[in-house]
């Protein structure tokens, strides 16, 4: 009789192991309180700006934009923007949302990056279809590969048109903020103090995009590496200074073993957080 008990306990158990539920991924608002894709969208819906931060790789960071982005412009006017274009290309980016150029020379003509027929094609595709706005926010990165090299000093001697591609000088710079400080501490220090003066003209030139492309009655939602956004800074930051009346939502994503418990270092990094299982396929 026992080893019948036995028996069944161990069935009971296996099956019930069998029968875990798995979830690609979880919402939580900043307290790390569970709330639903719908709860998010509510919020989302009264924003003037979404800053929509995401982990570059992940499937379900790229899958939820392009929800949240089609959800919005079922009833929404809307701008888009992204970390992923950058500025000096707005032009090869206008040429395509207009159809004067097709896929094959916006290719050719722009840097896109190696993921972007997966992951932000769609975004916009979607912004093509809707006949949205969306905008090249990101500094040239061969400016941003300056100032690592040299702090802000090496931006001053760009060219005026050079210069347009960019926030305007002087960049208002705060080395305390805990983002670029973390910056240098997972360096080690080997990256120097101008390591996060580079990340800070990138914040500072998004942000400015941002600020030079909303529209009255439109909500602009722009899409970036998490990093940028996080704990309420970076882009947020210079946003802030530029137009502190707007309201502003910001998501966050994050990668972990649990997904149906947030854990205490991703809580407060956004108003949502996607927590995705850390176990997701990656695009690249």
């Amino acid at each position: 009789m026992k080893k019948i008990i036995l028996s069944i306990v161990i069935y009971l158990v296996g099956i019930q192991a069998f029968s875990q539920v798995k979830s690609a991924y979880t919402i939580f608002n900043s307290e790390g309180d569970v709330v639903t894709y719908e709860t998010m969208i509510q919020s989302v819906n009264n924003a003037d700006i979404i800053l929509f931060g995401e982990l570059h790789n992940n499937p379900i960071s790229h899958w939820l934009q392009y929800e949240v982005s089609l959800d919005l412009a079922q009833n929404n006017k809307l701008v888009f923007g992204a970390e992923m274009f950058e500025a000096d290309n707005q032009d090869e980016l206008d040429l395509y949302l207009k159809n004067e150029i097709n896929q094959k020379a916006f290719d050719t003509l722009a840097r896109l990056w190696p993921n972007y027929k997966t992951d932000y094609a769609p975004l916009v595709d979607l912004a093509k279809e809707k006949q949205l706005n969306f905008i090249a926010t990101n500094i040239p990165r061969r400016f941003a590969s300056m100032v690592n090299k040299k702090g802000f000093e090496a931006l001053e001697q760009l060219t005026d048109e050079e210069k347009s591609w960019i926030a305007p000088l002087p960049i208002e710079y705060d080395p305390e903020l805990p983002g670029y400080k973390n910056m240098l501490e997972m360096m080690g220090g080997h990256g120097g103090e101008n390591l996060p003066k580079a990340q800070a003209i990138k914040d500072a030139t998004m942000a400015y995009f941002i600020a030079q492309n909303i529209i009255d009655e439109y909500q602009f939602i722009h899409f970036q590496g998490t990093y940028h956004s996080d704990n309420y800074e970076g882009i947020l930051w210079y946003l802030k200074k530029l137009n502190p009346n707007l309201k502003y939502i910001t998501i966050s994503s994050v990668s972990q073993s649990n997904v149906f418990q947030l854990e205490d270092e991703n809580k407060n990094k956004a108003d949502f957080i996607i927590c995705v299982d850390e176990n997701m396929t990656s695009t690249y």
